[in-house]
């Protein structure tokens, strides 16, 4: 007995803060996430019924949403916009009964922080990184979902890893160089 095959709108309801949350970290600049995400689910509803469920359906709409941004990226450069994760807000509402600006002030810093670190990755190894430390994918989900091989995979998030290590030093020691 094969598995009963998700409708469209089970996949976007289970599916959607998954993919906002990567189309982000991926460097999508805040003005062109809903149109990136618009743009997976036109491609998972033209093509739903092709998951044949070998494999994770996470892993399949990743190597989707690499399509799209990778499009979205070589449609931005042709066109000569600039394109980076730091245009535009930032910062969501955070949720709690009072507002701290202090506190927001800080998680704002560390959200550039993080995405200034994420940019200055190379695209394999960003999406590696946030695939593993963001959204706790296991190496063999990862390595389905970018079509690479777990040895491959492991090797990028090892060299992420390092690299991340050292950006976040590096943001360290110029916030204690900056204090009084």
């Amino acid at each position: 007995m094969s598995a009963r095959r998700p409708s469209f709108d089970e996949v976007y309801e289970e599916h959607i803060g998954f993919l906002y949350r990567s189309t982000r970290a991926f460097g999508i600049e805040p003005g062109a996430v809903d149109d990136v995400i618009q743009d997976v689910f036109v491609v998972v509803h033209r093509r739903l019924e092709e998951h044949d469920g070998r494999g994770s359906l996470r892993g399949w709409l990743m190597r989707i949403l690499f399509n799209v941004v990778r499009e979205h990226r070589r449609s931005r450069r042709r066109s000569g916009e600039r394109a980076s994760a730091l245009d535009g807000e930032l910062d969501e509402h955070l949720p709690g009964s009072e507002r701290d600006p202090e506190r927001e002030a800080a998680l704002a810093q560390a959200r550039r922080t993080l995405l200034g670190i994420l940019n200055e990755m190379d695209d394999d190894q960003r999406q590696v990184f946030v695939l593993a430390e963001m959204e706790q994918m296991t190496a063999p989900e990862i390595a389905e979902a970018m079509d690479a091989s777990v040895n491959t995979t492991y090797s990028r998030l090892r060299l992420a890893r390092k690299q991340f290590s050292a950006a976040v030093e590096r943001a360290r020691l110029r916030d204690e160089w900056r204090k009084p």
